[in-house]
């Protein structure tokens, strides 16, 4: 094709043009701290991915599932344990941070030390007395993993178990489908369960984790997610300055080896009462019997229910960065854990230690103990029944 000087002139003006706009458009991503996957279109719409996370000592390949949404918020879910290895959103100037408290790699999850960070527990969350209870006439006993008592599901519980995924995709949502069947016995529990446990992500930077379970034997069931959070980031130090509310105005006291001990009490009055935003580490260190027993805070709040639907039941915020975290359940409670043992022998994601009170824990449950005690709402499961209870974990900026 011939041209004139002129119009070869007018097509150079043009191409200079449109290098000048390009070279502006990447200064600008840059400025605004777009990369190059947001730019094409990770930020700009609900997405899932699958990676190899890495491989257990019989040869199981355990996968990594990395959840997007329109807003900048991210999530990590790795089939080992169902859990939350990382979790993203943007503060209140738009910056991100992984709020959740994990390891980089498998060896972290599998190493005995690791305590339950962002896993699903069970069958039974929380602590069972002397790993003893009846049901029907029949007494089992589970494993002492946390002497005197069982923790968490025993020795080898969901947590340490490597689940069956899924993706699954609606016009609101993406999101991970994990199922792991627990046969009769396992943990010395009555029953074959089959669990599944749904993660989905919105553009509203909303996580819902839904539980559902069946049995063909009378059994007992208390699922929960044991993620640790820190809204200023993880490894940035400890949350005694975030601000938390409970909507609970009772909890369950406990016995020297945090076991409760029957009765449920007011929290009017003690470092517990929670019912209007209180920063965290304004009680903590207080004389409080049940303070001293936990080395802070490791107790079940009775929330203020007003349904069976959902309900919000904790609001937590970290005024320095302005991130927000709401915890709407189906529970009947929640278990607040301050990160009391953590001991400074463990190095996370950001390859920094953490130590004690540097992330905690909102634990939507049923009460812990409740085969043992006929006042507390029952856990228990029968063929023909279904388990079927929702959290979600919302996050915004205040």
């Amino acid at each position: 094709m011939h041209t004139t000087t002129a119009a070869r002139g007018g097509i150079a003006s043009r191409a200079t043009r449109l290098v000048v706009a390009a070279l502006l458009a990447v200064a600008t991503v840059g400025l605004l701290g777009v990369t190059a996957s947001d730019a094409s279109g990770s930020r700009g719409r609900l997405d899932v991915k699958r990676e190899r996370f890495g491989t257990m000592p019989d040869g199981t390949v355990v996968h990594r599932y990395t959840l997007t949404n329109a807003r900048g918020m991210e999530v990590k879910l790795i089939t080992y344990g169902g859990a939350i290895q990382s979790l993203r959103v943007p503060d209140r100037h738009g910056r991100r941070a992984n709020v959740t408290l994990g390891f980089s790699d498998l060896e972290g999850y599998l190493n005995p030390a690791n305590p339950y960070f962002g896993c699903i527990t069970g069958r039974y969350a929380n602590r069972i007395d002397e790993g003893r209870f009846t049901l029907d006439g029949v007494t089992y006993q589970l494993a002492v993993n946390n002497p005197p008592n069982h923790l968490h599901g025993g020795n080898v519980g969901f947590d340490k178990r490597v689940w069956d995924a899924e993706v699954v995709r609606t016009d609101a949502s993406v999101g991970v489908r994990f199922r792991y069947t627990s046969p009769d016995g396992e943990e010395n529990y009555p029953g074959t369960l089959r669990t599944t446990v749904t993660y989905t992500l919105n553009n509203r930077n909303a996580l819902r984790m839904r539980y559902e379970a069946t049995t063909n034997k009378a059994t007992i069931v208390n699922l929960t997610n044991h993620a640790y959070w820190n809204l200023a980031g993880e490894g940035s130090g400890d949350i005694n300055d975030h601000e938390l509310r409970l909507n609970a105005s009772r909890y369950t006291p406990v016995d020297a080896t945090l076991i409760p001990t029957g009765q449920i009490a007011p929290v009017a009055g003690t470092p517990l009462d929670f019912t209007r935003s209180t920063r965290i580490g304004k009680r903590i260190r207080d004389s409080h019997p049940q303070l001293l027993i936990g080395r802070g805070y490791d107790h079940n709040w009775v929330l203020d229910r007003h349904g069976s639907g959902l309900e919000l039941a904790a609001r937590l915020k970290d005024p320095r960065s302005g991130r927000v975290l709401e915890v709407l359940t189906q529970e009947p409670g929640i278990q607040f854990y301050s990160g009391n043992f953590l001991d400074g022998t463990l190095v996370g994601t950001s390859g920094r230690t953490y130590r004690q009170g540097d992330g905690l824990a909102l634990e939507t449950q049923h009460y812990p103990d409740s085969p043992n005690h006929p006042n507390f709402p029952s856990t228990v499961l029968r063929p023909g029944g279904k388990y079927d209870t929702t959290t979600i974990y919302r996050f915004s900026t205040d």
